[in-house]
């Protein structure tokens, strides 16, 4: 079955301090997701947000709010995120299993690992599930796609950049991920990192059918007519 495509507003490049108006002008345009982006300085090399600023986020939508949870440790928070309002929780596939030596100092990144704790995953997924929530993997481009895991979540997010900051170039070289999600995966398959109007059908035509993006969107003159472009494959 064909999966509506639907575009998440990263609001990591909203304005902060007009964050309620431009919520609406998303919501207006047909924006059908918001994706918040917290980050603890520790997983990636940013500092950004947490609960609080997704409770005033729900205070002010009825939409979709993915918490893409790019923190240390994220299972000790999961059920805080779902208080906050919270209606995805994304996990990083990072954050379970051993630190290459590459990456295992707090300030090396990108963070990968040699094998994933699918255990450890696969009962952080579940949670998200018993709290009623829905649970996401997020994979960043330099980690390999886990199929064995893909029965415990709701969606899959592709880093389509490595992630901490928003306004890089797209990677292309993820596409072959999202082409073999599109051949054995029924949930959401949702990218994320570069998506413009020029590579949203790249990933559209490999089989994602949420596109995520931040600087493209909030940066545009007419938010409604991005929407429509990045929506043409």
């Amino acid at each position: 079955m064909k999966k509506n495509t639907e575009i998440s507003a990263s609001v990591l490049s909203a304005d902060f301090c007009h964050l309620a108006r431009d919520l609406k002008r998303c919501e207006d345009a047909g924006v059908t997701r918001f994706h918040i982006d917290c980050m603890d300085g520790h997983f990636v090399p940013n500092l950004t947000i947490g609960p609080p600023v997704i409770e005033s986020i729900r205070q002010h939508t009825t939409l979709l709010l993915e918490a893409h949870l790019m923190i240390e440790h994220p299972g000790k928070y999961i059920e805080r995120y779902a208080q906050a309002g919270a209606d995805i929780i994304q996990l990083q596939a990072e954050c379970y299993g051993e630190r290459l030596s590459s990456c295992r100092l707090w300030d090396q990144w990108p963070k990968e690992i040699s094998e994933l704790d699918i255990p450890a995953l696969r009962a952080d997924l579940s949670t998200i599930r018993k709290l009623g929530k829905k649970a996401f993997v997020v994979f960043n481009p330099g980690t390999p796609l886990c199929e064995s895991i893909l029965d415990d979540c709701d969606g899959v997010l592709i880093m389509s950049v490595n992630p901490g900051f928003s306004g890089q170039s797209f990677m292309p070289g993820v596409l072959p991920k999202v082409e073999r999600l599109k051949e054995i995966f029924k949930g959401d398959i949702a990218i994320d990192g570069g998506i413009n109007a020029q590579t949203s059908p790249q990933a559209l035509q490999a089989g994602a059918n949420v596109l995520i993006t931040a600087s493209y969107l909030f940066g545009a003159d007419n938010i409604s007519d991005a929407v429509k472009e990045l929506k043409k494959v």
